[in-house]
């Protein structure tokens, strides 16, 4: 079986369809399946279910492209780091991140980058929690990654800086002239919850810090989005955590906790950070420190 063969098939199954395939990947839809045939002759069994409206993965076509995805997004990402080791100045840099680094700490970065190397192309890939952006990374869906320090990586990892968690309330909610607060003077406070939330060990950092303090924190509101979530905390629905970062340009109000909560931003990857990969980390070192 070839690299392109595998090819094909992830182009397939992300498109769900032969015809936006073919146009993606410029061949013809008669090439396309003969060589998703070929491929299935040689592992042995039909690995997608053509049906009226798309296609899907058949038990063996599930079984087998995880691998495929892999091998194919391992290869883009060798060439991309070939080219830039040779030193060329063109081409694309694929980042993976959260929602919540995406948009308060690589907008000005990418800026940068956009003037500092206008020929290599940044291709944003944005999660929504941590958990999907370190089982993307592990199959390859980027050269770097920018979120919170992944457990038991097993590549490289660096810090660029740290996010301050703070809490949110409206202006003329009592707290906000409080230089900080403890979670024990929020028992009785409803509070806006995300599905962002940060996790610590496996456990909602919230819950685990709520029930340290000697109480269960009390949901106002559920949100599927951290921007929702800020909306409704400074509008005074109820008391929420988030990272400082996030508050950037919004008419709210912010109080570190007591004592204080950050955690690492890392750049994390499947290999060494080199060419455009190193350089890109070391613009956000820099933005992170000035």
């Amino acid at each position: 079986m070839s690299l392109r063969q595998m090819e094909y098939l992830v182009a397939v199954v992300e498109e769900a369809s032969f015809t936006r395939a073919a146009e993606a990947l410029h061949v013809t839809q008669s090439a396309l399946s003969h060589q998703i045939k070929a491929l299935e002759r040689e592992v042995g069994g039909p690995l997608l279910e053509r049906m009226n409206r798309g296609v899907r993965l058949t038990a063996m076509g599930r079984a087998y492209f995880p691998h495929a995805e892999l091998a194919v997004r391992s290869a883009r990402q060798a060439r991309r780091a070939a080219l830039a080791a040779a030193g060329a100045e063109s081409g694309e840099l694929h980042i993976a991140t959260v929602h919540g680094q995406a948009i308060g700490v690589l907008p000005e970065v990418c800026a940068r980058w956009a003037r500092e190397h206008p020929r290599v192309r940044l291709i944003l890939h944005e999660y929504a929690t941590t958990e999907e952006l370190y089982d993307q990374m592990e199959r390859g869906v980027a050269d770097v990654a920018v979120g919170p320090r992944p457990k038991d990586w097993q590549g490289p990892v660096a810090v660029v800086g740290q996010e301050e968690m703070v809490l949110v309330v409206p202006h003329d909610d009592p707290l906000a002239a409080r230089e900080s607060v403890r979670l024990t003077d929020l028992a009785e406070r409803p509070w806006v919850r995300c599905s962002l939330e940060p996790v610590v060990d496996g456990r909602l950092w919230l819950d685990l810090e709520c029930e340290r303090a000697g109480f269960a924190p009390r949901t106002a509101v559920r949100t599927q989005h951290s921007s929702t979530a800020i909306r409704m905390a400074s509008a005074g629905v109820g008391v929420l955590l988030t990272a400082a970062h996030e508050l950037r340009g919004l008419d709210c109000a912010s109080v570190p906790t007591d004592p204080p909560w950050r955690r690492d931003i890392t750049v994390f990857s499947r290999a060494e950070l080199t060419g455009a990969a190193a350089e890109f980390t070391e613009l956000l070192c820099a933005v992170r420190d000035a």
